[in-house]
């Protein structure tokens, strides 16, 4: 199966599980996804693919989708719950990530035993993540308050519900450009050769646009959606 195709399945995949977090646990779901999502997200970076079409090959990182799913689900939390609620996730984004760094450095200091197998695996994944966090913290915490806010001002602008693709789309779409401007540079340069690093930039943008537009009737399903602890 082609890395297109795996694409595409993959981030419907996310789609549906943040519908069912929702779906199941309200909006204690949807935090849990996005401390979920911080984390998961930036082990996912550290791994880059290829895609392939119109005879060209370019070079992307795999965290896009899970780290895009973040802007779904705190446009969701301001859209059904308000402004202080999605910056309430943000933050609770922002320390499950760095908790993680700090314990995960500790942890690969240990002496492993001699028939251990896992150590050089997590050493190699999360001695890199200092350096991936960084990015991520920094671009993740400016980017979504400004999602935050920026979707907020749009609703303001244009509050009917048949517009809520418009606060989705435009607030990510901005506030992705500001991430993407801050964490590409921060994360990959000097680790990859200044072409790739262009090219993860362009296509980093280019993908979570992809994944912004695709993730629009799941913010319309958790808009319209009653959780179960809801229903009692």
């Amino acid at each position: 199966m082609s890395n297109e195709i795996l694409w595409f399945i993959f981030a419907i995949l996310n789609f549906i599980m943040i519908v069912f977090a929702y779906k199941l646990f309200g909006k204690t779901g949807l935090f849990a996804w996005i401390a979920l999502g911080t984390i998961l997200a930036n082990i996912q970076v550290t791994k880059t693919i290829e895609f392939s079409g119109f005879g060209l090959i370019v070079t992307a990182t795999l965290g896009n989708i899970m780290y895009g799913t973040l802007f779904l689900v705190t446009d969701a939390l301001g859209e059904k719950y308000g402004v202080k609620e999605a910056r309430r996730a943000v933050y609770i984004g922002f320390f499950s990530l760095l908790a993680t760094v700090i314990i995960m450095q500790f942890a690969i200091l240990f002496i492993p035993a001699p028939d251990d197998f896992a150590h050089g695996s997590i050493e190699t994944i999360f001695s890199v993540m200092p350096r991936i966090a960084l990015g991520s913290l920094t671009a993740y915490i400016v980017s979504q308050l400004f999602d935050v806010y920026i979707f907020q001002k749009i609703k303001t602008r244009f509050p009917s519900n048949k517009l809520l693709w418009l606060r989705n789309n435009g607030s990510t779409a901005l506030s992705q450009l500001i991430d993407t401007s801050i964490f590409v540079p921060i994360a990959f340069l000097g680790l990859y050769d200044l072409e790739i690093v262009f090219s993860i930039f362009i296509t980093t943008y280019i993908i979570k646009l992809i994944v912004a537009a695709l993730d629009t009737p799941f913010v319309y399903m958790i808009k319209y959606i009653t959780p179960m602890n809801e229903n009692a």
